[in-house]
Parts: C-alpha cells; sequence; structure tokens
C-alpha cells in the first residue's frame, strides 16, 4: 500500500531531475502553506503621516480590509503618540525619527486615531479618522 506521499511524488519521478525539484519545492510550500493556515505575504503600502501642533496630514486615511499597511509617522515639533482604541495600535512619535505602525484591519468601519501624548494647548483636538472599506 503506497502512503499519500508517495502517491503524489510518483509522477514527478518521471519528469527531469531539475523539473522533479522545482515541482516539488512548489508542492512543499503549497502544502506547508495550505496545512499550517499561513497566507502568502500580501504587500504591504505604505502612508506617509506627518504630526504637528495639533493635527495629523492626511487625517483622514482610506484603507481596504485585511489588505496590510504601514502608517509611517513623523514629527518635527515634540514627542508625541498616535493611538487608535478600535483596531488595538498604538505608536510613539519621536521628533526627527520615520516610525512604522504596521496593521491589517479586520473590520470594516470608521476609526477614531488620537495623539495620546500631551503636546501642548489644543492637543485635544489632534485627532484623525481611518476608513476601512470592504
Amino acid at each position: 500500500m503506497q502512503t499519500l506521499m508517495q502517491t503524489l511524488m510518483q509522477p514527478l519521478m518521471q519528469s527531469s531531475r531539475r523539473q522533479f525539484f522545482k515541482r516539488a519545492g512548489a508542492g512543499v510550500v503549497l502544502i506547508g502553506a495550505a496545512g499550517t493556515g499561513i497566507a502568502i505575504a500580501q504587500s504591504e503600502r505604505t502612508i506617509k503621516v506627518v504630526a504637528k501642533k495639533f493635527e495629523f496630514t492626511p487625517n483622514v486615511i482610506q484603507l481596504k480590509l485585511n489588505q496590510p499597511v504601514g502608517l509611517e509617522f513623523t514629527t518635527a515639533d515634540v514627542f508625541m503618540g498616535v493611538n487608535i482604541p478600535d483596531l488595538d495600535a498604538r505608536l510613539d512619535i519621536v521628533p526627527g525619527m520615520a516610525q512604522t505602525l504596521r496593521l491589517t484591519p479586520g473590520k470594516v468601519g470608521e476609526f477614531v486615531f488620537v495623539c495620546d501624548v500631551f503636546c501642548g494647548d489644543g492637543h485635544e483636538k489632534m485627532e484623525g479618522k481611518i476608513i476601512v472599506s470592504a
């Protein structure tokens, strides 16, 4: 009685050595990804966001459901932070350095993000919106 692996490998063994390894390698990747629930990585889109007293630019960000994104925050002002409570995401923003917040939105809707480090009078109005669509 043949094992499942022997049955799958038999047609591959009949091809040339180079074709065998090419097909076998592809099969292992596909079987491995399917067997463990690992998805093939999507490329990450980067959106640059500038934080300054007392605003984010852009302050409305459009994202797609289940598509990875890197929000690259910079500031020239003072130490700040960004918090997106409904997407369970937070990041410190250090003056003069680009900081990237990576996320993959798992739900559709509109989500407010705020500066959560006091940066002076007007801080309480520093917010933006992320809109996630299907």
